[in-house]
């Protein structure tokens, strides 16, 4: 057991203490925020919380590492709930003939790429990925397939995933079933599948796209309710080109969260009010796509539904995986404040992948997963865009990334 550590003196110590469950409605603007504030973590666990006065008298502080945090902000890492982190190379062409103004769709045409790549250059290639997700912030990212192109692409995909888990940030691997499925039916791959997942332990959860034209609603809710009885969780994918059931679906079928919802409307942002399903909010798609039309992110919020906010990464539609870029677009974007976008980057992302009682927050007994910032304010993050503001990031108290200063040449 090594000795305990102390954050020391953040100028704004961002705790996002609240009530069980994720932040909604006016909550989402409350980070529980401490001035001159100061965390005592032993064991890679967080043990207290609170301003600098008190806590570095505790008794357990005495002999503490010290680690000062003097006119900074420290808060959460990000939580990245949704991404792609194995979806193949860039479609640097495509990107060339959309911004030329020509009709290109870079979703399209699943072709056998990953299944023809061996899995040391994939898994080398997302490591890569994760190390720079790692520099910018984030403690925990969900990895989904679905970028597979076939039944051995979308395996290789899980198996990649799996081997990625805590190098060196929890990876929450995810098994979705896209809407343009190659591997043949879905039942049964999902079938097969669910064997697999049971005896390696490929994944926590089941995702389904749904696009009403290419499968039933009856068809989806099955597939879901396979998962379930499987013992995994269950997440929807839906309401992103057009209009359509996949809110009813998600709780219908108690899924964890439903991404996308380009299209939602207010009835479907009450019934997501209504309900414990994480609405994950994805802009940097909509950015990258150069799409009109963002996610209606107020109207879910007043409707009392839970949003958090993630990248989707993944090399063809939203080639980021950097959460303070996402900040910043969900404030301008989608006129979210500050507060709300970094509450929905972090305890919600936790509530979206089922962890919301080990990260997400700075509170006792959670997991030691922080960041310090250089920078004295929080509203700094989403105003300074494309600037990597994240000095230091902490996962289960040991410090994974430390901003390197600039070495001047002697003259």
């Amino acid at each position: 057991m090594g000795r305990p550590i102390l954050v020391r003196g953040a100028r704004q110590l961002l705790t996002l203490r609240g009530p069980i469950g994720p932040r909604r409605g006016k909550d989402l603007r409350n980070l529980g925020m401490v001035p001159d504030g100061s965390v005592l973590i032993a064991d890679g666990v967080i043990q207290e919380v609170g301003p600098t006065r008190r806590v570095e008298n505790l008794a357990a502080a005495r002999d503490a590492v010290e680690i000062s945090a003097a006119g900074r902000v420290v808060m959460p890492g990000f939580v990245d709930s949704y991404t792609h982190l194995v979806s193949g190379a860039p479609r640097l062409a495509e990107f060339e003939a959309m911004i030329s103004g020509e009709h290109t769709d870079l979703r399209a045409g699943a072709t056998n790429e990953i299944e023809s790549t061996p899995a040391k250059t994939l898994e080398r290639q997302a490591a890569r990925i994760i190390e720079d997700c790692v520099r910018e912030g984030t403690t925990t990212i969900e990895a989904k397939s679905g970028f597979g192109g076939s039944e051995a692409g979308e395996l290789k995909i899980l198996r990649v995933c799996t081997a990625l888990d805590e190098r060196p940030i929890p990876v929450v691997s995810t098994a979705m079933v896209p809407a343009a499925f190659q591997g043949g039916a879905p039942r049964q791959y999902l079938e097969r599948l669910l064997k697999l997942i049971r005896r390696r332990h490929l994944a926590e959860f089941i995702e389904v796209e749904w696009e009403d034209n290419v499968r039933s609603y009856e068809e989806c809710r099955e597939l879901l309710c396979a998962a379930r009885r499987a013992g995994l969780g269950v997440k929807v994918q839906g309401e992103q080109r057009s209009r359509g059931r996949a809110v009813e679906l998600a709780i219908e079928t108690g899924a964890t969260s439903i991404g996308h919802l380009l299209h939602a409307n207010d009835m479907q942002a009450a019934m997501l009010g209504r309900s414990a399903v994480v609405a994950t909010l994805l802009p940097g798609t909509v950015f990258f796509l150069g799409s009109e039309r963002y996610e209606p992110a107020k109207r879910l919020i007043e409707a009392g539904a839970a949003v958090a906010l993630a990248t989707n990464y993944n090399s063809r539609t939203c080639p980021t995986h950097n959460m303070q870029m996402v900040v910043t677009l969900a404030c301008r974007a989608m006129q979210m404040t500050p507060a709300e976008a970094i509450a929905a980057a972090t305890i919600n992302g936790a509530h979206a992948l089922g962890r919301g009682d080990r990260t997400g927050s700075i509170e006792y007994g959670k997991d030691a997963d922080l960041l310090v910032l250089s920078a004295p304010d929080y509203r700094e993050l989403p105003y300074h865009f494309g600037v990597n503001l994240v000095e230091m990031t902490m996962r289960r108290g040991e410090i994974i990334y430390s901003r390197a200063e600039v070495t001047w040449p002697d003259r």
